[in-house]
């Protein structure tokens, strides 16, 4: 008997290696903890239907980060033997609305990114991110990158188990941040400026005005703000948040006396604040941003 589990262990363990080995091979860079593999950060561009079989028979895997295109509604469904998720991150998925109703199957899962989803697809409008709702543990959505807008905003607005978002470079307005007043348990809020559309008139998403929705949101107690022109006016609408204690302020034409205003009217909350060059504002604001 001592023999049998004795030979019986060598197999399953050089078959273990065989199979790590072959994750590697798809050039995954491979963690492991406790002789199980626990986080694999891989690029799918070259993925085969196999390749993904592989990569979802590793089920004791807890966080993942995948990019690539080969990642639609068809190989998404080859992961869905995952459930061990507990942070996901994505990066220019092909998914369709109707592809994330298997994210279902990953119950455990906390935290979730998507960076470039189906950029510029007719078929990915925002509005399947309610399936999300099946999620009860997520509390961490990032959503930037989209060309997707408003619709994307009312269906993230019906997550009400978020704790922490995240978003810029999406095709939202100002219309669209009223969702947020949805997500009562937003203890972290990060907004970014929309892209603007080639050759169309994109009126910011993020200015000034934005504050008096964010104003709103009486749980924030960390608040990031990015890619806008803002001044010491929104002074008002930042001391409306009582729980308030960390505000960071980047990316964002604002003068230094304006955000020494800021710090000394909030007293309580930590400012981080990096300032920008004019080189910066050129590019990054005016010919990127459009502001």
């Amino acid at each position: 008997m001592k023999l049998f589990l004795a030979v019986f262990g060598l197999c399953c363990g050089g078959l273990w290696a065989a199979d790590v080995a072959a994750l590697r091979k798809l050039g995954a860079k491979v963690t492991e903890a406790g002789g199980v593999v626990t986080q694999v950060v891989v690029k799918c561009d070259a993925f085969t239907e196999a390749d993904f079989r592989t990569l979802g028979s590793f089920v004791t895997i807890k966080n993942l980060s995948i990019s690539g295109k080969t990642i639609t509604d068809e190989t998404i469904g080859l992961l869905t033997g995952l459930t061990e998720l507990e942070m996901l991150s994505t990066n220019e998925i092909q998914l369709t609305d109707a592809g994330y109703k298997h994210f279902a199957a990953f119950q455990k899962l906390k935290s979730l990114a998507f960076f470039h989803p189906a950029f510029r697809s007719k078929d990915f409008t925002g509005s399947g991110l309610v399936e999300l709702k099946k999620l009860p543990n997520l509390e961490r959505l990032t959503f930037a990158g989209s060309t997707t807008g408003d619709a994307a905003m009312e269906a993230i607005g019906q997550l009400t188990q978020l704790k922490e978002f995240r978003t810029w470079h999406t095709a939202q307005t100002q219309a669209g941040n009223v969702a947020l007043l949805k997500l009562t348990r937003l203890t972290g809020l990060r907004i970014g400026q929309r892209l603007p559309e080639w050759g169309k008139d994109s009126p910011a998403s993020f200015d000034e005005s934005t504050m008096g929705v964010i104003a709103q949101m009486k749980t924030l107690e960390s608040l990031e703000l990015t890619e806008a022109r803002l001044s010491a006016k929104i002074i008002p609408q930042l001391q409306a948040l009582s729980k308030l204690v960390k505000l960071k302020i980047e990316t964002v034409d604002i003068s230094e006396a304006d955000v020494e205003a800021i710090k000394g009217a909030l007293p309580k909350c930590k400012v981080e604040y990096k300032a920008m060059s004019a080189e910066e504002k050129e590019s990054g604001l005016v010919k990127k941003l459009r502001l």
